[in-house]
């Protein structure tokens, strides 16, 4: 019994040994700029012993027009959101793994378990959610701020001083929500109302920018911002006197997700670093630095008090339910893609 006590601590031990040694090596990320703290990927470092190497990016678009022109194969995990999630499927792009090889799975909250865009979690898992609104400088501008009219059809204070989000997906929901347009409509009045109302509202915006959707609104240089309520609560706490809307005509809801690449150079540390952001700790980590929400069971002992009363993550009494992006055929996106095209020139 002895014998048999020592053999099966031996092998427990050689085990342990080969499960560290295939999990230390490289790890590649594409991610969002701006979404992580540094401290915690030097602490997946220090206990795994796993170099960590980030490239970011300002959109899902732009992370999908990277991977597909060649960088696929390049990194082993990116942070799409949930419709991208979806199209990469959908494109192969992804590779699967088994709940069995994440310690840490049965931690995922239910309601972003089965999700219609990854059923059954197989290729990605939950990051952190949120809303895409926009943010409106009390300094400037004192009335109603609840309604899309802000964005597409402002006051005169407020036209010329509306910093847009460079991220289409986001851009033309916004719009349809403000006409009561259904998503992935290919009818041809609704492509034309949309692509007309997008033209005139145009003439009231001075940018397009993700990158600094959070930094035109700290400095003053604009009045309005498009954003995600994560980062208009951090453009409140740098010292911008702004409040985040949430208009009648509707919002933008997410969910982000790392996902596992197809021909991952490192799977064994992608793996490793996705079990590591299923740890409570770690994901109220990222909340804390982000000003989002997880979607990880058990963070709240591990969060910011002035995060829960933030008022981007407690819509009012009456605030519509943010609305997800539909993924369209292939066809009808060909539409929108041009009607982005056409706005962007």
């Amino acid at each position: 019994m002895k014998i048999f006590t020592k053999l099966m601590g031996a092998t427990a031990a050689l085990a342990l040994m080969a499960g560290t040694a295939q999990a230390e090596g490289q790890l590649s990320i594409y991610h969002w700029f701006e979404y992580i703290p540094q401290e915690l990927l030097d602490q997946f470092t220090e206990e795994t012993g796993i170099e960590v190497t980030m490239d970011t990016y300002d959109s899902n678009e732009s992370m999908l027009a990277t991977l597909k022109a060649g960088a696929l194969g390049s990194y082993d995990v990116a942070v799409p959101g949930d419709y991208m999630v979806q199209i990469m499927i959908g494109e192969g792009m992804l590779d699967t793994f088994d709940s069995s090889e994440l310690q840490n799975f049965d931690n995922i909250q239910a309601q972003w378990l089965d999700v219609p865009f990854d059923p059954g979690r197989t290729h990605s898992i939950p990051y952190q959610w949120g809303s895409t609104s926009f943010a409106v400088s009390r300094d400037v501008f004192s009335g109603d701020i609840n309604t899309t009219s802000i964005l597409f059809d402002p006051p005169e204070e407020l036209s010329g001083r509306i910093n847009m989000l460079d991220a289409q997906g986001e851009v033309l929901l916004m719009a349809q929500l403000h006409l009561g347009l259904p998503q992935c409509s290919a009818e041809r009045d609704h492509i034309k109302a949309l692509d007309e109302m997008l033209q005139e509202a145009k003439g009231h915006w001075a940018s397009f920018g993700s990158d600094t959707a959070k930094d035109v609104l700290v400095s003053g240089d604009a009045a309005v911002g498009q954003i995600w309520n994560g980062f208009s609560a951090r453009a409140r706490i740098e010292g911008a006197n702004i409040e985040y809307a949430y208009p009648v005509e509707g919002y933008v809801a997410w969910m982000d997700n790392v996902v596992l690449l197809k021909d991952a150079p490192n799977r064994a540390s992608a793996i490793a670093f996705m079990d590591f952001l299923l740890v409570p700790e770690n994901a109220a980590a990222v909340t804390n630095y982000a000003q989002y929400t997880a979607g990880v069971e058990g963070v709240g002992p591990f969060l910011e008090p002035a995060l829960l009363s933030s008022p981007e993550q407690n819509p009012p009494d009456g605030a519509p339910v943010g609305t997800f992006t539909a993924v369209c055929d292939e066809a009808t996106q060909t539409l929108y893609d041009a009607v982005w095209t056409r706005l962007k020139k």
